[in-house]
């Protein structure tokens, strides 16, 4: 299993592909499967071109490999299964390395303890105080390869 494939096919699944430039539900403008900067640090703007399907695949995997992987490495040396390595991937593209760095989800991983991690997991699914399906759907589909 390669954890960068499992990851963008999570990602894939949950984000969806925004060609044209969108406000994503936390308000920042977001295209492709949820970038919201480019491989040079440019933000994304609501007045940027509409991309290609390949140009959003570019954009997923550069996010993936140069940001999430990294992170994750960094943060989770007690993440040794791919399974869990493509998890933690999509949860840190959701929600941000400096959400994974302070949380107890990190620290029941970096423990060895997985039923922790995945109790964890599912702790994150509520967005503006809200439960959502979605986020309770991916979570499921995280803690799964666990």
């Amino acid at each position: 299993m390669d954890p960068i494939e499992v990851a963008k096919a999570l990602i894939r699944r949950f984000e969806g592909c925004y060609r044209g430039p969108y406000l994503c539900p936390a308000g920042v403008p977001t295209i492709g499967y949820g970038a919201t900067y480019y491989e040079d640090g440019t933000r994304v703007t609501l007045h940027d071109p509409i991309i290609t399907v390949e140009r959003a695949e570019q954009l997923l995997l550069w996010h993936v490999e140069n940001v999430y992987l990294p992170a994750v490495i960094q943060l989770c040396p007690g993440a040794k299964e791919p399974g869990m390595v493509a998890a933690l991937i999509d949860w840190t593209f959701n929600l941000g390395g400096s959400q994974l760095r302070g949380s107890t989800l990190r620290k029941r991983v970096n423990q060895g303890d997985l039923e922790g991690a995945r109790v964890e997991l599912m702790k994150w699914v509520y967005a503006a105080g809200k439960r959502l399906r979605g986020l309770v759907a991916r979570r499921a589909a995280e803690a799964a390869l666990f």
